[in-house]
């Protein structure tokens, strides 16, 4: 065993005998964390990277970042990868999830240009981890579309389809040797919904009526022409799987009255339906409820279509199954209304064809962020729910996590307490059968929160951005969830008093 002191201080480690009842994770169960290119990589215009949205944004419209940052050098991992790795050692990880620049491989977007810069370092990066037995997961798209492609529409234009696949290609043919986990597109309705359909993403189109409906057939059908490509010409040699990951907080009815019970399932078909029920479903298209709403209210505005558009039969048969796996983002749960707690939105839009309230009670202990709250076993009814929808596919949470202030520290005692419970609702999942196969813990270090700058932080590893260095130190909730990954259960008599962190053998 190597020790590596990153705090010159002690570690005590006070859990008492395993019972026989203790729940345990399985010796295959992937434990992990998940980070996001524009988020960690900075060097944002080196080595022949091209300029990305969110490059071009926070550069000429700063002030819509809540503290006007950029992710120009955010932690630096360009040039701290090795450290990176290190940090996945000390934690013991079993995989690592992380996303491509699209724009740092194809400057341009399109494949007639390659970047053999942008291919080393993510060789570099993927044969550090395979070094230490750290299984690299890849998603080729976390938010960071290249700025010339959406001067062409971006995920509006269906041409979209086609530059995506192209380049998909070029990531399976550079990299499908060695990595076999390989997620299409992060978060559809992120993409989609706060990026086309609002304001409160990059490109911030805003385009409220179809703008989120363009992005999100585009995006399926995107999806299955990647999915597709690699089952097809890499699949037999590479021998990995392809899926995609998708935002699934959860929505339960506020009462049993039938009312709030459809509220409930509209807003579940609205928020990740769109995305999930073409690819997962056995009828295929989009939700069929939700459609229906769309174009109730689309010939109310005086539209001679639904602003929802519908997919060939042809085009439900290609994406339909086109996912080896279903990848979970979940953070946090509503209760959904019919008719109370709904706010005001445009006419027409995404939000306002839901048209349902959420509540979140007042018991729910909330984090730095916002929407973020406490919800009890939401991981385990989210895919409980999935389970009975879709026939139980292959599941992995490939997000979650808690924010914290800038200011917290490093002794993070309420993610403790989140993580703790994250990991209580999957115990309960592996009980009730549901095939979940592994966890991505978000984030492995602080980094740049999108449009909330640096003001929130969800790290384990705490990064100091004053720091030309950009030092990376554990947080207390480090040593908890290492403790949880090597000894596969939670254990809540440990305590990390005194902190070092060493690297196990084997990572």
């Amino acid at each position: 065993m190597k020790l590596l002191v990153v705090l010159s201080l002690l570690v005590v480690a006070a859990h008492g005998s395993i019972g026989n009842k203790q729940r345990k994770f399985p010796p295959d169960f992937i434990f992990g964390t998940a980070t996001a290119s524009y988020q960690i990589e900075g060097a944002w215009n080196e080595d022949g990277k091209g300029e990305n949205i969110w490059d071009y944004m926070t550069h000429t419209n700063p002030t819509v970042i809540r503290d006007s940052s950029n992710g120009d050098i955010a932690a630096d991992s360009y040039h701290n990868y090795k450290r990176d790795v290190e940090m996945m050692r000390e934690l013991g990880l079993d995989a690592y999830r992380f996303s491509l620049s699209w724009a740092r491989i194809l400057p341009n977007g399109l494949d007639n240009e390659i970047n053999p810069a942008g291919i080393e370092f993510y060789n570099n990066y993927i044969n550090e981890m395979l070094k230490y037995n750290i299984e690299p997961m890849i998603t080729l798209y976390h938010w960071d579309l290249p700025q010339k492609l959406q001067e062409l529409g971006g995920l509006a234009n269906p041409f979209f389809t086609q530059w995506f696949e192209a380049y998909a290609r070029v990531v399976f043919e550079n990299f499908g040797d060695r990595v076999k986990l390989f997620i299409t597109f992060n978060e559809p309705r992120e993409i989609c919904y706060q990026g086309y359909g609002g304001d409160t993403k990059a490109p911030i189109l805003n385009s409220t009526a179809i703008g989120t409906y363009l992005c999100a057939k585009n995006l399926v059908v995107a999806h299955a022409k990647a999915y597709h490509l690699y089952n097809k010409e890499f699949k037999p040699t590479q021998k990995g799987q392809c899926g995609i990951t998708i935002s699934v907080n959860w929505f339960e009815a506020l009462t049993d009255s039938a009312e709030d019970l459809l509220a409930a399932e509209i807003k579940r078909q609205g928020e990740w339906g769109l995305y999930a029920h073409p690819i997962f479903s056995t009828e295929g298209g989009f939700p069929k409820e939700f459609s229906e709403r769309v174009a109730e209210k689309s010939a109310q505005q005086g539209y001679s279509f639904s602003r929802l558009p519908d997919f060939t039969e042809e085009e439900k048969a290609f994406v339909r199954g086109s996912s080896d796996f279903f990848g979970v983002n979940h953070y946090t749960a509503r209760l959904v209304s019919a008719t109370e707690y709904k706010d005001a939105f445009p006419v027409p839009s995404h939000p306002d064809d839901i048209g349902v309230g959420l509540y979140a009670p007042e018991d729910w202990a909330t984090s730095a962020s916002v929407w973020l709250a406490l919800a009890p076993n939401s991981i385990y009814n989210a895919l409980n729910h999935l389970k009975e929808k879709y026939n139980n596919p292959v599941f992995y949470i490939t997000e979650n996590g808690w924010s914290s202030s800038p200011d917290s520290g490093l002794i993070d005692d309420d993610r403790v307490t989140y993580y703790r419970a994250s990991m209580e609702s999957l115990l309960d999942c592996l009980d009730d059968g549901i095939n979940l196969k592994g966890y991505m813990a978000w984030s492995l270090m602080d980094n740049f929160e999108w449009m909330q700058g640096y003001q929130e932080r969800f790290g384990l590893y705490h990064v100091d951005f004053e720091d030309p260095a950009r030092t990376r130190t554990p947080r207390k909730s480090a040593f908890v969830y290492k403790h949880i990954i090597k000894h596969r259960f939670v254990d809540y008599k440990y305590e990390p008093k005194i902190m070092t962190m060493t690297i196990d053998k084997g990572h």
